[in-house]
């Protein structure tokens, strides 16, 4: 696991998400996102439930949605194509895509091991006070540098909805 705290300018762009309600900033990784639009975890119903109610915001980036709509293309994911179009339908309800170019957090950041995942660190880091929903692993070793920066970093099995 490799960290980096470093300070840096913010390219975040606030008008983006004008419009932005009382709900707490909420960040998801691409399996979280799988596992509450297409596998329908359990585990996830919470999340669903604070999401329709309005009492999180859902916020992602278009490289988010890419790296989702490419996973979700795969040969191992034919079996949900007929389900595509609820998929999308419940994405665009209840996710935010902003724009942030390039997404550089405010003041002091972290590094993920994986660089796959740094853009889900960083909108969090953008966002804090935030969530980030993950059950990867170099993500979630950074949960605890991660909280004293205003960003809890958590499993969708311990996100405490209202």
């Amino acid at each position: 696991m490799q960290q980096s705290f470093a300070g840096s300018q913010s390219n975040f762009l606030p008008k983006d998400i004008s419009g932005s309600s009382p709900a707490q900033a909420l960040v998801l990784d691409t399996n979280v996102v799988l596992d509450l639009l297409v596998f329908h975890d359990p585990v996830c119903r919470r999340l669903a439930d604070a999401l329709e109610r309005g009492a999180w915001r859902w916020l992602a980036t278009r490289p988010m949605r890419d790296e989702f709509d490419d996973v979700l293309g795969r040969p191992a994911f034919e079996r949900w194509a007929g389900q595509r179009k609820s998929i999308a339908t419940h994405w665009a309800r209840w996710a935010a895509i902003i724009e942030a170019a390039p997404l550089v957090p405010p003041g002091p950041t972290l590094r993920c091991g994986d660089p796959d995942d740094q853009m889900f660190l960083d909108l969090a880091l953008v966002l804090r006070p935030s969530h980030l929903l993950t059950r990867d692993r170099e993500l979630l070793r950074l949960a605890g540098p991660a909280s004293s920066l205003g960003v809890r970093v958590c499993t969708p099995a311990h996100f405490d909805a209202p």
